[in-house]
């Protein structure tokens, strides 16, 4: 059973644990340059969680943490990202969490973003509606490279 609850201050390590994976790294791109640096991760998270413009929740399954999903606003719209436990792609609990997510943050339109050769994530949103608006190119930390990024919108 997939749940989403809001963050406590024990997930925080878990999240930490996750984004260790190199594999996720190199899918989500945009991530930490060094993924290993907890005070960064640390500094990150605390502004996360002081925002209070930014939606965040914890991804359970059967509770177990195994993931993170939040809005923010970006240019006025917005945004939602996720992380899922690399261990755990796969078992349909990302295309699960977005949807319960969207029920929850009903402002629209919201976009996400998806590096191009994510296709797993460009399906979940597409599964939810999000269409293509656009596409930009960025400097991945994770990649050490510029990629190119998607922008997909639900109406």
């Amino acid at each position: 059973m997939i749940t989403l609850r809001p963050v406590e201050a024990s997930d925080i390590d878990a999240f930490f644990s996750h984004q260790l994976d190199p594999s996720a790294n190199h899918m989500v791109a945009f991530g930490a340059k060094n993924p290993s640096d907890r005070g960064v991760f640390d500094h990150h998270w605390q502004d996360i969680l002081n925002d209070s413009k930014i939606t965040v929740r914890t991804i359970l399954s059967d509770g177990e943490v195994v993931g993170s999903i939040l809005a923010y606003h970006h240019d006025g719209t917005p945004e939602i990202s996720y992380w899922i436990d690399r261990s755990r792609w796969g078992q349909g609990i990302t295309t699960a969490a977005v949807g319960q997510f969207l029920n929850e943050v009903t402002q629209r339109p919201i976009r996400a973003r998806a590096v191009a050769d994510n296709a797993s994530s460009i399906r979940i949103l597409e599964r939810w509606g999000f269409q293509q608006v656009g596409e930009t190119q960025g400097f991945a930390p994770a990649r050490g490279a510029v990629v190119r990024e998607l922008i997909l919108e639900l109406p």
